[in-house]
C-alpha cells in the first residue's frame, strides 16, 4: 500500500555501486514491503523513483528527513 510522504532533510539513494544521490525535498510516495521500501517523485517532468534497504528508510523516518502525511 503506497503512502503519502513529505521528504523535510537529507534523504539519498544509491544506484549499484555508484555515489550516494539526493532526493530533493518535497512531495513523494512510499511503499513498504517485506524486503525495502520505494520512494517516488515527480519534479515537473521529471519522475523518479528507488528502492532502500528498510534500514536506511527506518533511520530517515526516526530523523524526520522523511515523514508520512496523512491526506484527508
Amino acid at each position: 500500500m503506497k503512502q503519502h510522504a513529505r521528504i523535510t532533510g537529507k534523504v539519498e539513494y544509491r544506484e549499484g555501486d555508484g555515489p550516494n544521490i539526493t532526493i530533493r525535498p518535497g512531495a513523494c510516495e512510499v511503499e513498504v514491503t517485506a524486503l525495502d521500501a520505494t520512494i517516488s517523485w515527480a519534479d515537473a517532468d521529471t519522475h523518479g523513483s528507488a528502492a532502500m534497504p528498510l534500514t536506511d528508510y527506518r533511520r530517515y523516518l526516526s530523523s524526520h528527513a522523511l515523514q508520512i502525511v496523512d491526506l484527508p
